[in-house]
C-alpha cells in the first residue's frame, strides 16, 4: 500500500500559520512580481478566482470583497515544506518527496486493518506540531493514492484520511472521477480521450490493453494499470536529478533595450548554473526565450525561443552565459518591448559520467575552483553576494508589495510577541 500526503491550499496556509486571523477569509497568493494567482484559498475560489489568472483581471473583485493578498515566499514555504517531510519521517519508514507540497510514503508491512487510524494520526500530528492541514489517501498504487487524497481534502468529514483498497469502493469513485483528474493525463491526452466518448476514470479502465498500448502509449499504459489497482510507478525514497532547469521571470514593466534584457538573462543563467552544481550536473544545452506582453493587444506581439547546443557539456556561469548572450543577440529586436523572459537548461548529465575529448582546450578545474568558490560565498554571505559583471549594478527588480515576514528562516523577522 502507499500513502499521499498533501498540504492543502499550501501557501496560504502557511501564510495563516502566524496569521490566524486569516482563517474563514478570502487569501490569495500571487507570482513572482505579483501578477497571477498562483494559491486560492476556499473562500477565494468561491468568488469564481482561478488558478492562473493575471491579477489586473481580478483587482476590482478582490478589492470588492476585501481579498487577502500576499506576494510569493519561498523561504518561508520552503522551510514549512522541510518541517511537515519531518514528521512524515518520524512516522513511516521511507517518503519520496514529490513536491513542495506533496509526499509520498511506503506502507509496506503496516497491517491494513489499522492503517486508516493511522493516516488520521499522521494528519493530526503534521496540523498539531506545524500547523498546516493535510490530506492523506491510502490505496494499493500511487495513483489511486492521489485520488484518494483528493476525496480525503473533499469531505472533512473523513477526517484528513481516505483510504481506498476494496474493488467494490474503488470502481464506485472512478465512475465520479472526471479523466482529466487522474494524475498522468495531461490536457492533450485528455481531448483524445473525450473525443472516443472516454469521460471518467472508470471509462479509461474498461479500454483494452491493446488500445490504450496503441493510443496513449507507455504512459497511458502505466496509468491504465495503476488505476486497476496494479502497482507499476516505483517508489523513489531519493530524489531523482532534475532533467530540465529553467528560471524564468515577468518583469514590473516593459523593458526596451538590450542591457536590461541582457543583465535579466545574465542573472536567471546564473541562478541556473548554481542549481545545476547542487546536483552535480552539467547541462549540453541552452534555450533563450524573450516574450512581449500578451495582453498588450495594442502593442506588436513577438515570442522568441533560441536552443543553443553546447559543444561540451559544462556547470560554469561563465560559459554559459557566453553562449546565453550570442543567442539572446539572435533574437532580440529593438522593435519590441519585452514583458518577460528566461533561460531553460537541458541535456543534463553527472558531471563524473563527462567524457573529455581532444578538441576541448577550457582549463575546466580552473573554472570548477572559482564556481566552487563563488557558491561557497554567496552560502556564506548571502545570495549574490559575488556575481558575474554582466549581471550589472542593479538587479532586477521583483515586484513584491504584499511579501510576508520569513518567520522562520530570518532572526531579524521572527514573530514578536508582546505580553
Amino acid at each position: 500500500m502507499y500513502g499521499l500526503c498533501d498540504c492543502n491550499n499550501f501557501f496560504v496556509s502557511c501564510e495563516r500559520v502566524f496569521n490566524p486571523s486569516l482563517n474563514g477569509k478570502p487569501v490569495l497568493v500571487l507570482s513572482s512580481n505579483d501578477g497571477c494567482v498562483i494559491a486560492r484559498s476556499n473562500e477565494s475560489k468561491k468568488l469564481g478566482i482561478k488558478m492562473g489568472q493575471p491579477f489586473f483581471e481580478i483587482r476590482e473583485l478582490v478589492e470588492k470583497n476585501r481579498v487577502n493578498l500576499f506576494s510569493t515566499n519561498f523561504s518561508l514555504y520552503n522551510d514549512f515544506s522541510l518541517r511537515v517531510m519531518e514528521v512524515l519521517r518520524k512516522y513511516v519508514p521511507a517518503i519520496e518527496v514529490y513536491s513542495i507540497d506533496e509526499a509520498f510514503f511506503d506502507l509496506k508491512g503496516v497491517d491494513i486493518s489499522i492503517l486508516e487510524s493511522f493516516g488520521k494520526e499522521i494528519a493530526a500530528a503534521v496540523k498539531k506540531n506545524i500547523g498546516i492541514p493535510v490530506s492523506i489517501g491510502i490505496a494499493p498504487t500511487k495513483t489511486l493514492a492521489k485520488i484518494a487524497s483528493k476525496l480525503a481534502k473533499k469531505y472533512p468529514k473523513l477526517e484528513g484520511c481516505c483510504i481506498m483498497y476494496r474493488f467494490e469502493d474503488v470502481e464506485k469513485v472512478l465512475k465520479k472521477i472526471p479523466v482529466e483528474d487522474v494524475w498522468g493525463i495531461g490536457r492533450k491526452l485528455t481531448k483524445k480521450l473525450y473525443s472516443d466518448g472516454i469521460k471518467t476514470a472508470y471509462d479509461y479502465t474498461q479500454l483494452s490493453s491493446d488500445w490504450v498500448k496503441r493510443e496513449m502509449k507507455v504512459m497511458g499504459l502505466r496509468t491504465w494499470k495503476e488505476l486497476r489497482g496494479e502497482a507499476c510507478i516505483g517508489f523513489e525514497e531519493m530524489p531523482s536529478d532534475k532533467q530540465q532547469i529553467m528560471v524564468s521571470r515577468s518583469f514590473t514593466k516593459e523593458i526596451d533595450n538590450f542591457d536590461d534584457i541582457h543583465a535579466a538573462i545574465s542573472i536567471f543563467i546564473s541562478l541556473a548554473a548554481e542549481k545545476l552544481r547542487k546536483q552535480k550536473c552539467c547541462a549540453g544545452e541552452l534555450n533563450i526565450f524573450i516574450f512581449t506582453n500578451y495582453y498588450r493587444k495594442d502593442k506588436p506581439q513577438n515570442y522568441k525561443i533560441q536552443f543553443v547546443r553546447l559543444d561540451f557539456p559544462t556547470d560554469s556561469t561563465f560559459e554559459l552565459i557566453e553562449q546565453g548572450m550570442k543567442a539572446l543577440e539572435k533574437i532580440y529586436s529593438n522593435k519590441y518591448t519585452y514583458k518577460r523572459a528566461g533561460i531553460i537548461l537541458t541535456g543534463i548529465i553527472k558531471k563524473n559520467c563527462i567524457q573529455g575529448t581532444l578538441f576541448d582546450t577550457t582549463d575546466r578545474s580552473k573554472h570548477s575552483e572559482l564556481m566552487n568558490i563563488m557558491d561557497k560565498i554567496n552560502s556564506d554571505l548571502g545570495k549574490g553576494s559575488v556575481s558575474v559583471a554582466s549581471q550589472g549594478l542593479s538587479p532586477v527588480r521583483i515586484t513584491n508589495k504584499h511579501l510576508s515576514p520569513c518567520y522562520t528562516t530570518r532572526w531579524e523577522e521572527i514573530l514578536r510577541i508582546k505580553v
